[in-house]
């Protein structure tokens, strides 16, 4: 796994074990840093303080997007897959959007269900294409 492959991964886990615990995910960032073992890669840093900057907005694009699911229904891990991913396709203009969908899809085959790699493969293709016309 490459190291933003691993950075993903990290940055999911924070963002779950925070839904889990009902706390905020940047302070699980920062207790995390604080004990720095193992050291947070900065790409990690950099996806979950961009999912807690813009998650307001990253929720409603799911919300809308996501035909015949909400939000709630949707497993957590799937949930902040989509989450990460999107911020990441939506705001990190410096990673080419295949290579996201690609990464993200890829954590949702390893760590949820059967059908979690499609779901989240079509929507993160969807938001790619309508990035453009997307009020960021």
């Amino acid at each position: 796994m490459t190291a933003r492959g691993k950075a993903r991964r990290r940055a999911l886990d924070i963002l779950f074990e925070a839904e889990m615990r009902g706390e905020d995910p940047a302070q699980v960032l920062a207790e995390r840093r604080e004990r720095a073992q193992p050291p947070i890669n900065e790409y990690t840093v950099f996806l979950v303080e961009g999912v807690c900057r813009h998650r307001e907005r990253i929720d409603e694009l799911i919300s809308t997007y996501a035909q015949g699911w909400t939000l709630d229904r949707m497993p957590a891990v799937d949930r902040n897959v989509l989450r990460a991913g999107t911020y990441e396709l939506l705001w990190a203009d410096d990673v080419p959007g295949g290579v996201v969908i690609s990464e993200w899809v890829h954590l949702a085959a390893e760590l949820s269900t059967d059908d979690s790699p499609h779901f989240v493969n079509g929507l993160l293709a969807r938001f790619m294409k309508l990035k453009p016309s997307l009020a960021l």
